[in-house]
Protein backbone atom coordinates (compact mmCIF):
# COMPACT_ATOMS: atom_id res chain seq x y z
CA UNK A 1 0.00 0.00 0.00
CA UNK A 2 1.47 3.03 -0.74
CA UNK A 3 0.58 6.19 1.72
CA UNK A 4 1.59 10.06 0.93
CA UNK A 5 3.73 11.27 4.07
CA UNK A 6 2.12 13.28 6.50
CA UNK A 7 -1.30 12.32 5.19
CA UNK A 8 -2.23 10.46 8.38
CA UNK A 9 -0.54 14.20 10.26
CA UNK A 10 -1.92 15.90 7.75
CA UNK A 11 0.88 17.36 6.02
CA UNK A 12 2.79 16.84 2.80
CA UNK A 13 5.65 14.94 1.69
CA UNK A 14 7.35 11.99 -0.26
CA UNK A 15 4.78 9.20 -0.56
CA UNK A 16 6.43 5.87 1.50
CA UNK A 17 5.20 2.70 2.31
CA UNK A 18 3.20 1.54 5.15
CA UNK A 19 1.39 -1.52 6.18
CA UNK A 20 -2.22 -1.58 6.89
CA UNK A 21 -2.75 -1.20 10.13
CA UNK A 22 0.41 -0.32 11.10
CA UNK A 23 0.58 2.88 13.08
CA UNK A 24 3.76 4.13 11.77
CA UNK A 25 3.25 7.05 9.72
CA UNK A 26 6.94 7.69 8.69
CA UNK A 27 9.96 6.28 8.89
CA UNK A 28 13.08 8.13 8.28
CA UNK A 29 17.21 8.74 8.76
CA UNK A 30 18.64 11.87 9.17
CA UNK A 31 22.78 12.33 8.59
CA UNK A 32 24.23 15.37 8.32
CA UNK A 33 21.39 17.59 8.17
CA UNK A 34 19.74 15.59 5.33
CA UNK A 35 16.95 12.45 5.00
CA UNK A 36 18.81 9.71 3.44
CA UNK A 37 16.69 8.43 0.64
CA UNK A 38 14.37 5.22 0.60
CA UNK A 39 12.30 3.46 2.62
CA UNK A 40 13.51 1.99 5.74
CA UNK A 41 11.83 -0.11 8.88
CA UNK A 42 12.32 1.21 12.50
CA UNK A 43 14.73 -1.40 13.08
CA UNK A 44 16.79 -0.98 9.53
CA UNK A 45 16.45 2.72 10.36
CA UNK A 46 17.71 2.40 13.53
CA UNK A 47 20.92 -0.08 12.28
CA UNK A 48 22.05 2.24 10.30
CA UNK A 49 21.74 5.42 12.27
CA UNK A 50 24.15 3.43 14.45
CA UNK A 51 26.92 2.98 11.70
CA UNK A 52 27.30 6.48 11.54
CA UNK A 53 28.34 9.27 14.29
CA UNK A 54 26.18 11.93 12.50
CA UNK A 55 22.79 10.35 11.90
CA UNK A 56 19.98 9.55 13.82
CA UNK A 57 16.35 8.13 13.14
CA UNK A 58 12.82 9.78 13.22
CA UNK A 59 10.30 7.63 13.66
CA UNK A 60 6.53 9.16 13.45
CA UNK A 61 3.76 7.03 15.45
CA UNK A 62 -0.21 7.75 15.31
CA UNK A 63 -2.28 5.83 18.18
CA UNK A 64 -0.20 2.95 18.12
CA UNK A 65 -1.39 -0.69 19.54
CA UNK A 66 0.08 -2.50 22.77
CA UNK A 67 1.78 -5.02 20.17
CA UNK A 68 3.38 -3.00 17.85
CA UNK A 69 4.31 -0.41 20.25
CA UNK A 70 5.97 -3.25 22.38
CA UNK A 71 7.93 -4.48 19.03
CA UNK A 72 9.33 -0.94 18.76
CA UNK A 73 10.38 -1.37 22.16
CA UNK A 74 11.95 -3.58 22.02
CA UNK A 75 13.76 -2.58 19.10
CA UNK A 76 14.62 0.82 20.33
CA UNK A 77 15.09 -0.07 24.26
CA UNK A 78 12.15 1.73 25.56
CA UNK A 79 11.22 1.18 28.97
CA UNK A 80 8.22 -0.49 29.76
CA UNK A 81 6.50 2.11 31.94
CA UNK A 82 6.93 4.67 29.31
CA UNK A 83 5.82 2.55 27.12
CA UNK A 84 2.71 1.99 28.68
CA UNK A 85 2.59 5.63 28.91
CA UNK A 86 2.53 6.07 25.34
CA UNK A 87 -0.67 3.33 24.66
CA UNK A 88 -2.89 4.80 26.79
CA UNK A 89 -2.29 8.39 26.89
CA UNK A 90 -4.04 9.27 29.84
CA UNK A 91 -0.69 11.26 31.38
CA UNK A 92 -0.37 14.89 32.56
CA UNK A 93 2.76 16.93 30.83
CA UNK A 94 5.90 15.57 32.32
CA UNK A 95 9.37 14.71 31.68
CA UNK A 96 11.21 11.41 32.50
CA UNK A 97 14.53 9.85 32.27
CA UNK A 98 14.76 6.20 31.45
CA UNK A 99 18.66 5.39 31.40
CA UNK A 100 19.81 7.79 27.98
CA UNK A 101 16.20 7.98 26.59
CA UNK A 102 14.23 11.08 28.17
CA UNK A 103 10.57 10.75 27.50
CA UNK A 104 8.36 14.02 26.95
CA UNK A 105 4.52 14.12 27.71
CA UNK A 106 2.78 17.03 26.04
CA UNK A 107 -1.65 17.29 25.93
CA UNK A 108 -2.31 18.88 22.58
CA UNK A 109 -5.03 21.09 21.63
CA UNK A 110 -7.26 22.69 19.02
CA UNK A 111 -9.81 24.90 18.80
CA UNK A 112 -13.28 23.22 17.88
CA UNK A 113 -15.05 25.80 15.42
CA UNK A 114 -19.20 26.41 16.25
CA UNK A 115 -22.11 28.63 15.07
CA UNK A 116 -22.49 30.06 19.51
CA UNK A 117 -21.61 29.04 22.84
CA UNK A 118 -24.14 26.92 23.79
CA UNK A 119 -24.64 24.65 26.99
CA UNK A 120 -23.37 21.55 24.44
CA UNK A 121 -20.28 22.78 22.66
CA UNK A 122 -17.21 21.99 22.42
CA UNK A 123 -14.67 24.54 22.23
CA UNK A 124 -11.36 22.67 22.71
CA UNK A 125 -10.55 19.31 21.90
CA UNK A 126 -7.29 17.71 23.78
CA UNK A 127 -5.38 14.94 22.77
CA UNK A 128 -1.61 13.69 23.59
CA UNK A 129 1.92 13.97 22.17
CA UNK A 130 4.48 11.86 23.26
CA UNK A 131 8.08 12.07 22.15
CA UNK A 132 11.23 9.30 23.38
CA UNK A 133 14.40 11.10 22.76
CA UNK A 134 17.50 9.15 23.06
CA UNK A 135 21.02 9.43 21.83
CA UNK A 136 20.24 8.43 18.28
CA UNK A 137 16.91 8.43 17.53
CA UNK A 138 13.47 10.20 18.32
CA UNK A 139 10.21 8.86 18.51
CA UNK A 140 7.00 10.83 18.47
CA UNK A 141 3.57 9.14 19.50
CA UNK A 142 0.54 11.33 18.55
CA UNK A 143 -2.97 10.41 20.21
CA UNK A 144 -6.46 12.60 18.49
CA UNK A 145 -6.16 14.94 15.82
CA UNK A 146 -4.52 17.92 17.25
CA UNK A 147 -1.15 18.82 16.15
CA UNK A 148 -0.21 17.27 13.19
CA UNK A 149 3.14 16.56 12.65
CA UNK A 150 3.58 16.19 8.60
CA UNK A 151 4.29 19.95 7.92
CA UNK A 152 6.26 19.81 10.68
CA UNK A 153 8.70 17.25 9.11
CA UNK A 154 8.41 19.09 5.85
CA UNK A 155 9.48 21.91 6.78
CA UNK A 156 12.52 20.76 9.12
CA UNK A 157 13.69 18.55 5.79
CA UNK A 158 13.31 21.53 3.29
CA UNK A 159 13.98 24.90 5.09
CA UNK A 160 15.75 23.93 8.30
CA UNK A 161 18.52 21.39 7.53
CA UNK A 162 20.21 23.64 10.24
CA UNK A 163 18.66 22.91 12.77
CA UNK A 164 18.04 19.32 12.19
CA UNK A 165 21.32 18.66 11.69
CA UNK A 166 21.41 19.17 15.70
CA UNK A 167 20.01 16.16 16.55
CA UNK A 168 17.30 14.44 17.82
CA UNK A 169 16.33 17.46 20.67
CA UNK A 170 16.30 19.70 17.38
CA UNK A 171 12.82 17.55 16.42
CA UNK A 172 11.95 17.70 20.01
CA UNK A 173 12.26 21.52 19.71
CA UNK A 174 10.07 21.41 16.45
CA UNK A 175 7.52 18.93 17.66
CA UNK A 176 7.09 21.16 21.34
CA UNK A 177 7.06 24.43 19.12
CA UNK A 178 4.30 22.80 17.65
CA UNK A 179 1.81 22.04 20.29
CA UNK A 180 2.55 25.81 22.30
CA UNK A 181 1.87 27.36 18.76
CA UNK A 182 -1.68 25.23 18.94
CA UNK A 183 -2.09 27.07 22.32
CA UNK A 184 -1.53 30.20 21.21
CA UNK A 185 -4.27 29.60 18.64
CA UNK A 186 -6.52 28.18 20.60
CA UNK A 187 -6.18 30.97 23.34
CA UNK A 188 -6.93 33.94 20.61
CA UNK A 189 -10.05 32.01 19.41
CA UNK A 190 -11.06 31.47 23.07
CA UNK A 191 -10.53 35.58 23.51
CA UNK A 192 -12.98 36.14 20.80
CA UNK A 193 -15.57 33.36 21.89
CA UNK A 194 -15.56 35.76 25.71
CA UNK A 195 -15.93 38.42 23.83
CA UNK A 196 -18.91 37.36 22.24
CA UNK A 197 -19.95 36.19 25.94
CA UNK A 198 -19.16 39.21 27.65
CA UNK A 199 -21.07 41.62 25.18
CA UNK A 200 -24.25 38.76 25.10
CA UNK A 201 -23.94 39.36 28.67
CA UNK A 202 -24.80 43.20 29.00
CA UNK A 203 -26.76 43.47 25.55
CA UNK A 204 -30.68 44.25 26.07
CA UNK A 205 -31.33 42.08 23.01
CA UNK A 206 -30.01 38.88 23.92
CA UNK A 207 -28.13 37.89 27.47
CA UNK A 208 -26.07 34.84 27.62
CA UNK A 209 -27.78 32.08 29.44
CA UNK A 210 -25.88 30.79 32.51
CA UNK A 211 -25.40 27.14 30.84
CA UNK A 212 -23.84 28.57 27.90
CA UNK A 213 -20.94 30.28 30.50
CA UNK A 214 -20.63 27.59 32.74
CA UNK A 215 -19.64 25.28 29.93
CA UNK A 216 -17.59 27.75 28.57
CA UNK A 217 -15.97 27.35 32.08
CA UNK A 218 -15.82 23.52 31.56
CA UNK A 219 -13.70 23.96 28.30
CA UNK A 220 -11.35 26.23 29.52
CA UNK A 221 -10.44 24.08 32.20
CA UNK A 222 -9.86 21.52 30.11
CA UNK A 223 -7.93 23.72 27.87
CA UNK A 224 -5.91 24.84 31.03
CA UNK A 225 -4.64 21.04 32.48
CA UNK A 226 -2.82 21.05 28.69
CA UNK A 227 -1.01 24.02 29.12
CA UNK A 228 -0.22 25.16 32.93
CA UNK A 229 1.28 21.49 33.61
CA UNK A 230 4.11 22.10 31.04
CA UNK A 231 5.61 24.67 32.26
CA UNK A 232 7.72 22.53 34.52
CA UNK A 233 9.00 19.92 32.01
CA UNK A 234 9.96 22.66 29.60
CA UNK A 235 11.87 24.44 32.46
CA UNK A 236 13.16 21.08 32.96
CA UNK A 237 14.66 20.84 29.34
CA UNK A 238 15.86 24.07 29.11
CA UNK A 239 18.22 23.55 31.69
CA UNK A 240 19.01 19.96 30.29
CA UNK A 241 19.68 20.39 26.70
CA UNK A 242 22.76 21.85 25.12
CA UNK A 243 22.97 25.87 24.96
CA UNK A 244 22.45 25.96 20.96
CA UNK A 245 19.38 23.78 21.64
CA UNK A 246 18.50 25.90 24.83
CA UNK A 247 17.69 29.26 23.26
CA UNK A 248 15.15 27.35 20.97
CA UNK A 249 13.22 26.02 24.30
CA UNK A 250 13.60 29.31 25.99
CA UNK A 251 11.72 31.06 23.00
CA UNK A 252 8.84 28.09 23.30
CA UNK A 253 9.28 28.44 26.59
CA UNK A 254 8.46 32.65 26.32
CA UNK A 255 5.20 31.57 24.17
CA UNK A 256 3.78 28.98 26.61
CA UNK A 257 4.70 31.68 30.06
CA UNK A 258 2.45 34.32 27.83
CA UNK A 259 -0.29 31.34 27.24
CA UNK A 260 -0.10 30.24 30.85
CA UNK A 261 -1.12 34.09 31.74
CA UNK A 262 -4.02 34.75 29.17
CA UNK A 263 -5.30 31.28 30.27
CA UNK A 264 -5.22 33.02 34.22
CA UNK A 265 -7.48 36.49 33.07
CA UNK A 266 -9.63 34.27 30.98
CA UNK A 267 -10.36 32.05 34.42
CA UNK A 268 -10.83 35.67 36.07
CA UNK A 269 -12.84 37.22 33.22
CA UNK A 270 -14.99 34.42 33.01
CA UNK A 271 -15.61 34.43 36.63
CA UNK A 272 -16.69 37.98 36.81
CA UNK A 273 -18.81 37.02 33.85
CA UNK A 274 -20.44 34.44 35.76
CA UNK A 275 -20.99 36.63 38.87
CA UNK A 276 -22.58 39.35 36.48
CA UNK A 277 -24.79 37.66 35.04
CA UNK A 278 -26.54 36.17 38.33
CA UNK A 279 -26.46 39.69 39.60
CA UNK A 280 -28.53 40.52 36.57
CA UNK A 281 -30.29 37.25 37.28
CA UNK A 282 -31.19 38.47 40.58
CA UNK A 283 -32.48 42.01 39.77
CA UNK A 284 -34.93 40.55 36.78
CA UNK A 285 -35.84 38.80 39.53
CA UNK A 286 -36.29 41.41 42.11
CA UNK A 287 -38.13 44.03 39.30
CA UNK A 288 -40.94 41.41 38.20
CA UNK A 289 -41.35 41.37 42.34
CA UNK A 290 -42.09 45.10 42.54
CA UNK A 291 -44.18 44.81 39.31
CA UNK A 292 -46.09 42.62 40.95
CA UNK A 293 -46.32 44.23 43.87
CA UNK A 294 -47.75 47.30 42.16
CA UNK A 295 -50.22 45.76 40.65
CA UNK A 296 -51.57 44.21 43.36
CA UNK A 297 -51.80 46.92 45.43
CA UNK A 298 -53.44 48.99 42.54
CA UNK A 299 -55.97 46.08 42.26
CA UNK A 300 -56.29 46.24 46.46
CA UNK A 301 -58.17 49.11 45.93
CA UNK A 302 -60.96 47.86 43.57
CA UNK A 303 -61.21 44.48 46.34
CA UNK A 304 -61.48 46.98 49.19
CA UNK A 305 -64.67 49.07 47.12
CA UNK A 306 -66.14 45.65 45.88
CA UNK A 307 -65.62 44.56 50.02
CA UNK A 308 -67.11 47.18 51.47
CA UNK A 309 -70.41 47.68 49.37
CA UNK A 310 -70.81 43.79 48.88
CA UNK A 311 -71.78 43.42 52.75
CA UNK A 312 -74.89 44.04 52.34
CA UNK A 313 -75.59 46.46 55.44
CA UNK A 314 -79.03 48.08 55.89
CA UNK A 315 -77.68 51.33 56.84
CA UNK A 316 -75.62 53.09 54.15
CA UNK A 317 -76.31 56.07 53.13
CA UNK A 318 -74.18 55.49 50.00
CA UNK A 319 -77.03 52.76 48.80
CA UNK A 320 -79.91 55.54 48.47
CA UNK A 321 -78.00 58.14 46.91
CA UNK A 322 -78.63 59.47 43.72
CA UNK A 323 -74.98 59.42 42.49
CA UNK A 324 -73.48 56.70 44.59
CA UNK A 325 -72.56 54.04 42.01
CA UNK A 326 -70.90 57.19 39.61
CA UNK A 327 -68.59 58.19 42.52
CA UNK A 328 -67.75 54.82 43.86
CA UNK A 329 -66.17 54.09 40.02
CA UNK A 330 -64.52 57.80 39.91
CA UNK A 331 -63.11 57.27 43.21
CA UNK A 332 -61.99 53.79 42.52
CA UNK A 333 -60.16 55.03 39.11
CA UNK A 334 -58.60 58.43 40.79
CA UNK A 335 -57.07 56.40 43.06
CA UNK A 336 -55.56 53.67 40.97
CA UNK A 337 -53.98 56.40 39.00
CA UNK A 338 -52.74 58.06 40.93
CA UNK A 339 -51.18 54.63 42.56
CA UNK A 340 -49.81 53.87 38.79
CA UNK A 341 -48.51 57.15 38.84
CA UNK A 342 -46.75 56.81 41.97
CA UNK A 343 -45.23 53.76 41.17
CA UNK A 344 -44.21 54.40 37.57
CA UNK A 345 -42.23 57.30 38.61
CA UNK A 346 -40.47 55.50 41.71
CA UNK A 347 -39.55 52.76 38.85
CA UNK A 348 -41.67 49.98 40.12
CA UNK A 349 -44.15 49.80 36.65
Amino acid sequence: MTRILGTADGGPGPSTGRRAGSAVVDCAVYAAGRRLPGHVTPDEALRIACERDDAFVWLGLHEPGEAEMSEIAHTYGLHELAVEDAVKAEQRPKLEQFGSVHFLVMRTARYVPHGEITETSQVVETGQMMVFVGEQFVITVRHGDASELGSVRADLESERADLIEQGPWAVAYAVTDRVVDHYVAVADRVEADLDLIEEGVFSRDHASPIPAIYQMKRELVEFRRAVVPLQRPLAMIVALVPKRIGKYFRDVQDHLTRTVEQVSSFDDLLNSILQARLAQVTVDQNNDMRKIAAWAAIATVWTAGAGIYGMNFSFMPELKWQYGYPAWWTIILIASVLLYRVFRRSGWL
